[in-house]
């Protein structure tokens, strides 16, 4: 993950199929101690805007409501928010929708789509986004 203008969140993030399902991986700095940031899979698997615009809106395949991965409705690019440790950084261990895949080729591979870690927490409520703000970092998702 790079960081967008201005920022210096970055790091790497890999995902991978645990028990049929996708999990994803990884570690992330430059944030602010002790913060909670949204973490999403994003339509456009492209960084080039400044402020990550480009990446689009959230990945959405299954066109639902935004929410918690825990529970439903959420979009298939919801995942859990990450929280950073006192030194900025945060270790990412955590599951995916049910309803995306790696590699398949249909419209819920998330290969080639966008991946963003947010200014805010995502509060899983409000619609389309979770009110999870600016975005930090973009990166693309590639196939393993």
């Amino acid at each position: 993950m790079a960081p967008t203008q201005g920022n210096e969140t970055k790091g790497s993030v890999s995902f991978k199929l645990v028990d049929g399902r996708v999990h994803v991986t990884g570690q992330v700095s430059g944030l602010k101690p002790g913060s909670e940031h949204g973490f999403h899979i994003h339509e456009k698997g492209d960084c080039s805007a400044p402020d990550g615009a480009s990446a689009g809106g959230h990945f959405n395949p299954g066109t639902q409501d935004h929410g918690s991965v825990a529970s439903d409705p959420h979009h298939g690019g919801d995942m859990p928010n990450i929280t950073a440790n006192a030194e900025g950084v945060a270790t990412i261990d955590a599951p995916v929708s049910t309803n995306v895949n790696i590699g398949k080729g249909d419209d819920f591979d998330i290969i080639g789509r966008g991946l963003i870690v947010h200014a805010d927490a995502d509060d899983y409520k409000t619609q389309p986004t979770g009110n999870a703000g600016a975005r930090l970092a973009c990166a693309v998702i590639k196939a393993p």
